[in-house]
């Protein structure tokens, strides 16, 4: 486990090859060489599709360990704890983006969220291995047309850029696994990723339900309804599940103290803390820690 006290969070301006690139998106190969002023683990208040193509390793995504697979392509939403454990011939490409660059021609704002891989009603959103050369080939072709692109400087079109990263976004989608893109793309469930957003912008401050509601512009029933209804789980349980998830970064991405993280996330003392946790997770905290550090 890295030295840290707390878990970095990461603005793309700190990803930019230039002073001149724009701060909305990046396009750029993704290798051993790769080198920015930033630690892993980390997160990000952006999104990111990476694309890889050789190489080997796993990568951590909040709780979740993935094998790296190639082809293969993972997806970070905003907010998601992630590191990376690669060997070094690992070869592929980097799509980095804002929500505000996507979908700034956008009719549709909830565009993004209705795709499977971003801000999962599941929580959880696996890396989607390709199968296929043809699909593989296509993909690699839209990340090097990117980097071309990018490579024009000045010159580079923003319309391309996006053009090209829809492109990569709608091909995964249609190739993604069917246990996870099924799920439908209604009203409620927009609303209720919707949500999930929200809290991972604001869980630090404690909001109610009722908040979370206003925000939305619709009523706290109405909101509970739906959660239950796509979820399965109450409004209050997917706040204490949010927790959980946090908790769970905290513990497995930094060395903070359990005593620590529980005046972080808010609690009165370590002993409610503890027994917080463990009735949610069946363990303390200190044995997650333990028992993740030796599967990771």
């Amino acid at each position: 486990m890295k030295n840290l006290n707390s878990i970095p969070v990461y603005s793309l301006d700190k990803f930019k090859l230039s002073e001149e690139r724009s701060t909305l998106y990046q396009v750029e190969v993704f290798d051993a060489k790769r080198h920015f002023k930033v630690a892993y683990p980390h997160r990000h208040d952006f999104y990111e599709v990476l694309y890889l193509a050789q190489g080997s390793g796993f990568h951590i995504i909040d709780s979740n360990k993935y094998e790296i697979k190639p082809p293969c392509i993972f997806f970070l939403s905003p907010g998601q704890a992630h590191r990376l454990e690669l060997s070094y011939d690992i070869e592929g490409y980097i799509f980095l983006f804002t929500d505000e660059f996507y979908l700034i021609n956008q009719k549709n704002k909830n565009r993004l969220l209705e795709f499977p891989f971003f801000f999962s009603v599941e929580q959880n959103n696996p890396p989607l291995y390709l199968s296929k050369e043809r699909d593989h080939i296509f993909i690699r072709q839209l990340f090097i047309r990117g980097c071309n692109e990018i490579e024009k400087g000045e010159k580079t079109s923003e319309e391309i850029i996006r053009s090209l990263l829809d492109l990569v976004l709608l091909t995964c989608n249609e190739l993604y696994p069917p246990e996870y893109s099924k799920v439908a793309k209604g009203k409620g469930h927009i609303l209720v990723k919707n949500l999930l957003k929200l809290i991972e912008e604001n869980y630090q401050n404690n909001l109610r339900i009722t908040e979370y509601a206003e925000m939305l512009a619709i009523t706290p029933n109405h909101l509970t309804q739906m959660v239950r209804e796509i979820t399965g789980k109450t409004s209050t349980e997917l706040l204490q599940h949010k927790n959980i998830v946090e908790i769970k970064r905290l513990l497995l991405h930094t060395n903070l103290t359990v005593s620590e993280i529980a005046n972080l996330m808010h609690f009165p003392d370590q002993s409610y803390f503890t027994k917080y946790f463990k009735r949610f997770s069946g363990v303390t905290p200190l044995q997650y820690r333990k028992e993740s550090m030796k599967s990771t």
